[in-house]
């Protein structure tokens, strides 16, 4: 079985592929407001049948929310989420997909590794700062643990 970023939820029954679920529904399980659900839908993220007014969620609409969810908090734009997305709609197979999202990870992964560079120098910087600043504190009689 190929795993692709929509297929790796929980095997559902075909009952709960039938399954229609409300915006409500869909707010409370992923702890977020009927008006984010609403902006990736005007997105273009997710695709609702309406019936009057009514949006009406599939289990594909729910699994794609799922996913935007996961790749916000990994840090990708909506526009790439959309994009890793529509891929599964080109290749069903996931392939082209999953070695998107291994290249896209890639550069994720270098990007916050250099961040992280930065920033651990940047901690000593300000930590020889903060030794240098001690000394001087001591050296004038001054207990830099003070204040």
């Amino acid at each position: 079985m190929t795993i692709s970023i929509m297929s790796v939820a929980a095997p559902s029954s075909t009952r709960d592929s039938q399954r229609i679920y409300s915006i409500a529904e869909l707010s409370r399980e992923f702890a977020i407001t009927p008006r984010t659900i609403r902006f990736y839908e005007d997105e273009g993220l997710i695709k609702p049948r309406r019936q009057g007014m009514t949006r009406l969620y599939s289990a594909g609409d729910r699994t794609r929310l799922g996913w935007i969810l996961r790749g916000k908090r990994l840090g990708f734009a909506l526009a790439e989420i959309r994009e890793l997305l529509d891929l599964y709609q080109v290749d069903r197979t996931g392939v082209q997909q999953l070695r998107e999202l291994l290249r896209r990870s890639r550069l994720h992964i270098a990007d916050l590794e250099k961040k992280r560079r930065d920033l651990d120098a940047h901690i000593s910087e300000f930590k020889e700062v903060e030794s240098q600043v001690s000394t001087e504190l001591r050296q004038r009689g001054i207990d830099p643990k003070s204040d």
